[in-house]
């Protein structure tokens, strides 16, 4: 994407003001921090009125921040097999990410900035498997400077913004916390989307593409749906920052592949195969001619215990590197995040009983037939 730009913005500007108003003791991110229901002791005045409304004006600012670089998403469509949607999206450099659902297979989708102003932006890449989009803008507003991902993955508490176009309301804003981190959503490629967050911020038919903020109006995610009883999810910065540039350049992204199915190792798994500990991932199919072809062992027998059926024999993943391997989320997420097609990788594992290492290099996923 284009390199970062020298001017000042004016969020630069109601960052640097914030600080400012901190040192002074008057007030800024440790105020807006704080919990709305306690009062300090020692102040000479003050009430829960006051507390409340510091932190409600912080939300003021990050809209405020923020709102310039969110748009509404309206693609049209073509019949009933394609009825095109509504949904948002958000600028980052000079292009808008949004997701890959809300512009199907259009080439081009209307934008409509805060400005009230639309632009027709033109589909430069997509991913399914991520459902990630990125679009070209010829005639970018001025007052959109462009959002920038958030470094790391949040934890979860932190205090999150919803941004967007719920039910077509435009430039709408919500709020609430992250509530998990590394969810696996469905995708229709079969691969699941790892790494994902979750929030109980309200997100709505409309949300799908725009930007959950945290309180320094930096994007943690991409809304990617809800699910109703204040559960949200979105695609992690962390995702978006290495899918989204690959769109811009090549219109595509290769996500890395082992070809492995994997059960958690659960205590009856753990007694069933010997495992000391109910940890790690138990191989229990390996894809022929995939990377992990002849590499990797998957469970080649059963046992009963306690009346069920459990796989046995397998390689048990516990360790990608130094990156340990507990559940079936991290093993998606490691070599989603921090692995490459063409990467040789060490792997260890638990085989008969004995801990050892093999190196497995990475493929490309193969495309699948969507439906």
């Amino acid at each position: 994407m284009s390199p970062e730009k020298t001017r000042v913005t004016r969020r630069q500007l109601l960052r640097v003001s914030a600080g400012t108003a901190a040192a002074l003791g008057i007030g800024g991110s440790a105020a807006a921090s704080a919990d709305p229901r306690v009062i300090d002791a020692d102040a000479s005045s003050g009430t829960l009125q006051d507390e409340a409304t510091e932190g409600s004006g912080r939300y003021t600012d990050i809209y405020e921040e923020t709102i310039d670089d969110v748009v509404l998403v309206n693609v049209f469509g073509t019949d009933e097999q394609d009825p095109g949607g509504l949904g948002s999206g958000f600028v980052v450099d000079d292009y808008v990410v949004t997701n890959n659902h809300v512009v199907r297979q259009a080439s081009e989708a209307e934008l409509q900035f805060r400005d009230e102003q639309w632009r027709t932006g033109e589909v430069v890449g997509t991913d399914v498997q991520s459902d990630i989009a990125v679009l070209s803008v010829d005639d970018m507003p001025d007052g959109s400077d462009g959002l920038s991902f958030a470094d790391g993955t949040p934890e979860v508490g932190t205090e999150v913004l919803a941004l967007g176009n719920p039910l077509g309301l435009d430039a709408s804003i919500s709020q609430g916390i992250v509530s998990g981190i590394n969810r696996s959503l469905p995708s229709p490629s079969g691969f699941s989307i790892p790494a994902a967050i979750q929030t109980d911020a309200p997100v709505n038919p409309g949300n799908s593409g725009g930007p959950l903020v945290n309180l320094d109006g930096d994007v943690i995610g991409i809304v990617f749906a809800g699910a109703g009883q204040t559960i949200g999810f979105a695609i992690s910065a962390e995702l978006a920052e290495r899918v989204a540039p690959s769109l811009v350049e090549d219109g595509e992204y290769e996500h890395p592949y082992l070809g492995v199915g994997v059960l958690p190792v659960s205590p009856l798994v753990a007694e069933a195969n010997d495992l000391e500990d109910p940890q790690g991932v138990l191989v229990t199919e390996v894809v022929p001619d995939a990377p992990a072809d002849g590499v990797l062992e998957p469970a080649d027998d059963e046992a009963t215990v306690d009346g069920d059926a459990v796989p046995v024999g397998g390689d048990v993943i516990v360790a990608i590197g130094d990156r340990e391997i507990p559940n079936q989320e991290l093993l998606a997420s490691t070599l989603a995040l921090e692995t490459s097609p063409g990467e040789t990788v060490s792997i260890e594992v638990i085989r008969d009983g004995d801990r050892e290492t093999v190196d497995v290099t990475l493929e490309s996923r193969p495309e699948t037939d969507l439906p």
